[in-house]
């Protein structure tokens, strides 16, 4: 319908540079501004472990749940893609200069802008009756990512308090903070739009890293993509150091509050239980039925015979235990030390005739 608009921005542009390669480098300078467009990839990551699977067995219903996954984020890259390159296009050759600056009519609501100017109030109103369902969906959806992930993460920073696995406490705690950001920026989407940009780049440039390093093999695709966020994300913290203060707010807090849980919860007991393989019972059961219910610990080492018999003679010459006495062994495998809680799991073996709780 305005064929000249085309026409328009590209005499402009010619009018203000007419090398390529130049284009090419300040597109690349200003390529950090379209960071908000990943938006969205985030929460496709947060909500992975919410992805369901089928299959026989938990092998196939993992790739199964991959399959999926992969469906979501292609899914949301063709889409956001689109979005992105064609609000751009539109916004640039429809919209007046004047009216994207600041305090223009544009700014901050460009495609709002262009629905209530070109296809009136009603339909105007309705996109923005669209715009809020869609942020408060994916709110919605984040919070439900965060609601898998926070009771995940707690217990490794020695955090694992019983309300951060009941839905409600979590919610209104992530709902404070929320509102709390929001009071901080002043509700302004400029302001927090730095801080979200950091967090979206910051995620997507550790996941580029991440894969780069542990895929050799196609690192050769990767490599460029891991520069591009890098670089990205830099330039980003450099023009807009908001997205790092609060970050870095969030991990004081954290770090703080680990180190006095920690340091609370060290005298606690972190089992929840013990669960028995079937030998293991049946080694308790058979001891427990003597006079004395005797256990010996031992270093998990080699697991060799001579192992055994050598502490079991350290025992009898120590303790003066009669030679007929059943013993049994106990060695513990202490897991990821920042797991502050779980079941105890025990299981019997019998290493030619010494019988071991392992």
């Amino acid at each position: 319908m305005h064929p000249q608009a085309v026409t328009d921005w590209t005499r402009n542009l010619l009018a203000q540079q007419s090398n390529p390669l130049i284009m090419v480098g300040l597109s690349l300078l200003l390529f950090p501004k379209l960071a908000l467009g990943l938006s969205g990839f985030e929460t496709g990551v947060a909500v992975m472990p919410l992805i369901s699977g089928s299959g026989q067995d938990d092998a196939a219903k993992l790739r199964s749940r991959i399959a999926n996954a992969r469906k979501l984020l292609r899914t949301a890259a063709l889409i956001m893609s689109v979005l992105l390159i064609g609000s751009a296009v539109v916004s640039t050759t429809m919209i007046p200069a004047q009216a994207l600056r600041a305090g223009g009519a544009a700014n901050g609501r460009a495609l709002a802008y262009l629905a209530h100017r070109d296809l009136g109030t009603l339909w105007g109103t309705i996109y923005d009756g669209v715009t809020i369902a869609i942020l408060w969906f994916a709110g919605a959806s984040a919070m439900a990512g965060l609601l898998n992930l926070v009771p995940r993460y707690l217990p490794r920073y020695g955090m694992a308090p019983d309300w951060a696995r009941a839905t409600r406490p979590l919610v209104f705690l992530i709902t404070m903070i929320a509102c709390l950001v929001t009071i901080i920026f002043d509700a302004d989407v400029d302001k927090q739009g730095g801080a979200y940009a950091t967090g979206v780049l910051m995620l997507m440039t550790s996941a580029a890293v991440a894969v780069t390093i542990a895929l050799p093999t196609t690192r050769k695709w990767f490599l460029p993509i891991t520069v591009v966020f890098v670089y990205t994300t830099v330039l980003n913290i450099i023009e807009r150091p908001e997205g790092i203060k609060i970050a870095t707010w969030f991990i004081i807090t954290i770090v703080v509050s680990s180190l006095i849980s920690r340091v609370l919860r060290s005298t606690e007991l972190r089992l929840e239980g013990v669960d028995y393989d079937e030998t293991a019972a049946s080694f308790i059961g058979e001891a427990a039925g003597q006079n004395a219910l005797r256990i010996l610990a031992i270093r998990p080492n080699t697991g060799l015979p001579a192992e055994y018999a050598r502490k079991l003679e350290e025992a009898h010459r120590t303790h003066h235990l009669p030679q007929n006495e059943s013993i049994l062994f106990l060695e513990v495998r202490p897991a990821d030390a920042s797991i502050f809680s779980g079941v105890l799991r025990i299981a019997g073996v019998n290493v030619v005739g010494y019988r071991v709780l392992r």
